[in-house]
């Protein structure tokens, strides 16, 4: 049976050292980047999304529509900058809409 390294240890802690020591994070990331798209975009956009995809730091993005992807791509930069503030950290450096 395992040690115990600490008796009082708080369950978000633990969490973070379970993620850490399994290596999570970059899944973890990739679904919150997926769940921060749809809450901040809102659900006109989401209806029109099909695809979220993470790589490394570009995020791609599927539309169904050509109309609002040429809409969304005057605002790049602010969308990145929307996406990295509500996810707490520099995760998205490029956005690719297709």
């Amino acid at each position: 049976m395992a040690k115990r390294i600490n008796d009082h240890l708080s369950i978000s802690d633990a969490l973070k050292e379970f993620v850490a020591d399994n290596k999570l994070q970059k899944g973890l990331d990739k679904v919150n980047v997926r769940d921060v798209w749809n809450s901040q975009m809102g659900p006109a956009i989401e209806k029109y999304t099909t695809a979220i995809k993470l790589e490394r730091d570009t995020l791609y993005v599927q539309l169904s529509s050509s109309v609002l992807r040429e809409e969304l791509s005057y605002g790049k930069d602010k969308i990145v900058k929307m996406l990295n503030e509500e996810l707490g950290k520099e995760l998205v450096k490029k956005l690719i809409l297709r």
